[in-house]
């Protein structure tokens, strides 16, 4: 085809509109960056230095905390230059890894709090053989599936990406390199791209959110056939921290895609900002709310910013 090509590079986009406030905007962008990496940093090493929660619910949180610190990682290198700096352009092969790790992660973080459903629901049905069922060798073939699920299902699309020649202009609609975005680029046929990207979604974030509605249906179940009100509560508060931790990452992407779908006179600003509450809040909000909800956490934490403080006053004292 005249005049098709393989570009060599993109434009990103921030948000539309407030392009003159950019670097302001880029100051709340920066300290939500810098509080996912802190807070999430912070549970895993409350985690791993902690013997008394070396248990499978808080390898999982480990597990939630890993994916949501590389999701920050992965949209990271293109967000804060664009609004700090004005660097738009980002090379192709840049574009494409980055969308891998994006993409990859974030369906990591989805399986992840399936197998924290499933969590909740052995912890409430059957404690008794919750030690039996989580063990040591199953938590590590988990973690294994959970990467090898994500990681073997996105290779291939920045591949097929990388064959297409892209004749149009090349402006991204977001600050970060996402795989519809990249792909209605092309200047060729993008059917194959296109149910391969469909299938992906269903078999991972679809299934995935059918498989934690039924958990927590089953969970509900169990729940009401405790005699006890009080146990019915204490049940149904173990599930809180992971309920909110549901809520914030598919609410944002379940209204993103009704825009997508149905919402085609929608201002571009509030794709954008649905996507950056997908992408951006869990990941800052997740540490806040199990610090809050988890005891164990929680106690540890506070006894960690006493011994830092008593520490001080001992050097103030010399």
């Amino acid at each position: 085809m005249e005049g098709s090509n393989h570009t060599s590079s993109f434009l990103l986009t921030g948000l539309p509109g407030l392009e003159a406030v950019h670097t302001w905007l880029s100051i709340p962008l920066w300290a939500m960056h810098v509080a996912s990496l802190a807070g999430n940093s912070l549970i895993l090493w409350v985690v791993s230095s902690e013997p008394s929660l070396h248990q499978p619910m808080y390898c999982f949180l480990s597990m939630l905390a890993v994916t949501d610190l590389g999701l920050s990682a992965s949209t990271l290198p293109t967000m804060l230059p664009i609004h700090m700096l004005g660097i738009r352009e980002v090379a192709l092969d840049v574009c494409l890894a980055q969308l891998f790790f994006i993409h990859t992660f974030s369906n990591m973080g989805s399986s992840v709090l399936l197998t924290m459903a499933f969590d909740c629901f052995v912890a409430i049905s059957s404690p008794l053989r919750y030690g039996a069922i989580f063990t040591g060798p199953r938590m590590a073939g988990l973690g294994l599936v959970v990467v090898v699920r994500s990681v073997g299902l996105h290779i291939p699309a920045p591949i097929m990406l990388k064959m297409l020649p892209y004749c149009r202009t090349c402006l991204l609609s977001h600050s970060y390199c996402l795989h519809p975005d990249v792909m209605k680029l092309a200047c060729a046929d993008t059917h194959i791209n296109r149910a391969y990207g469909l299938f992906v979604v269903l078999s991972t974030l679809g299934v995935d959110a059918v498989l934690i509605v039924l958990s927590y249906g089953l969970i509900l179940q169990t729940v009401l056939s405790i005699a006890s009100k009080a146990e019915r509560l204490k049940a149904l508060n173990t599930c809180v921290s992971h309920i909110c931790a549901v809520l914030l990452f598919y609410t944002p992407m379940i209204g993103l895609s009704m825009i997508h779908r149905f919402g085609r006179q929608a201002s571009p600003s509030s794709r954008v900002l649905l996507s950056y509450l997908h992408y951006l809040t869990p990941p800052v909000l997740n540490p806040i709310v199990y610090t809050i909800k988890t005891k164990q956490i929680r106690l540890r934490m506070l006894r960690l910013f006493q011994c830092n403080r008593n520490s001080n006053r001992d050097k103030g004292h010399d």
